[in-house]
């Protein structure tokens, strides 16, 4: 029975306690923070601009089975995602060793 008392008694000391804390004024060098200290911003938060900006122009290059030993004339190199691509009007190739696949920019 003692026990229970003191358990009881415990619990409320902490809860009196949490509830004192929130009263307190928050100091630059105290536990308490005055402010939230998320850094909106950076890439990988999900409410940063650059993060919303990079997942939404990121491109999918899908690689399909066909292959070309040669460009067909007229290609223009370019970039996807990094990726050095060759732009075959409405195609895109990619080099494989010594030849070419047929990819899908997504």
């Amino acid at each position: 029975m003692k026990r229970r008392k003191l358990k009881v008694l415990s619990v409320a000391i902490a809860g009196i306690a949490m509830l004192a804390a929130d009263n307190l004024v928050p100091t630059q060098f105290g536990l308490f923070v005055s402010e939230a200290q998320a850094v909106v911003g950076r890439p990988l938060t999900p409410g940063s601009v650059a993060g919303v900006a990079r997942r939404t122009t990121r491109r999918v290059i899908r690689r399909s089975t066909i292959y070309a030993a040669t460009l067909p004339a007229g290609c223009v190199r370019t970039s996807v995602s990094g990726a050095v691509v060759w732009r075959c009007g409405g195609v895109y190739y990619q080099p494989e060793g010594g030849r070419y696949i047929i990819v899908y920019i997504d």
